[in-house]
């Protein structure tokens, strides 16, 4: 085992949902460890964004769009990854769609079709496909990104709260059966963290009170206090912890 158990070095990552937020934070950090990072979201514009960023500061990384809420596109970046690197060591399953916020009696179908396919169908296939090219390398680590609202549900957040604990799920079973090949998967479970996804919550003065009540720590998260638990999870100092979900959450869950 490496002395530096964080080193990452030589290892290919897949972090999707990295254009912002925590999946950026998420990216520059393994990339700063030794990483080969490869950002991905829906639009490669952002992505190369944080890509230059990476390079800049001396890291390695590429950008590939993928939208995970569509099928051929994850077909599609796996393909790539196979082609161009031969491995996967590291996925992070990050994108998230949460598309209404409301009583759970008026989601419409739309709504719920959205938040299903990411979320659900999304992070399946990609821990599915990225679990196939781990497989053929000799093991890896995949961390998907839920939400303390897969343990509590969020308010007039239904769908979305129902796909994180779906997520939290999918995670274990994962663990269980992919572990033969040495593959660990774990979960990361945020709470409230100040990012654009998480606006209509951490920006409304009202929500925002009622959720700081139940927060020992008094205050939301800012997206680099995410990373470091991916981090761990994904290296050498974690080499035995599969299956579990740490909650990153300012003690909300024990609030």
């Amino acid at each position: 085992m490496n002395n530096n158990l964080f080193d990452l070095s030589g290892k290919v990552a897949l972090v999707t949902g990295a254009s912002r937020g925590i999946g950026e934070s998420i990216a520059k950090l393994l990339a700063q460890y030794g990483a080969h990072v490869i950002v991905s979201s829906r639009k490669v514009e952002g992505c190369q964004t944080v890509v230059d960023s990476i390079i800049e500061a001396g890291g390695s990384a590429q950008a590939i769009a993928c939208h995970i809420g569509e099928m051929e596109q994850i077909e599609s970046i796996f393909n790539q990854i196979s082609t161009e690197h031969g491995k996967l060591d590291i996925l992070v399953n990050n994108a998230a769609a949460n598309p209404y916020f409301g009583h759970v009696l008026d989601t419409d179908l739309g709504a719920f079709q959205k938040t299903v396919d990411v979320n659900i169908r999304g992070y399946f296939f990609m821990s599915t496909m990225g679990a196939k090219l781990m497989k053929k390398n000799d093991g890896g680590a995949i961390v998907n990104v839920a939400s303390i609202n897969g343990v509590i549900p969020g308010d007039y957040q239904g769908i979305y709260s129902i796909t994180k604990a779906a997520v939290i799920s999918i995670t274990k079973t994962f663990a269980k059966e992919c572990a033969q090949f040495n593959i660990r998967v774990n979960a990361l479970l945020p709470g409230g963290t100040d990012t654009k996804f998480a606006s209509t919550l951490v920006n409304n003065p009202k929500i925002l009170e009622q959720m700081l009540q139940h927060v020992p720590m008094k205050r939301v998260a800012q997206p680099d206090e995410m990373a470091g638990t991916v981090l761990y999870l994904v290296s050498d100092a974690s080499s035995y912890t599969t299956g579990t979900a740490i909650n990153v959450d300012g003690g909300y869950l024990i609030g």
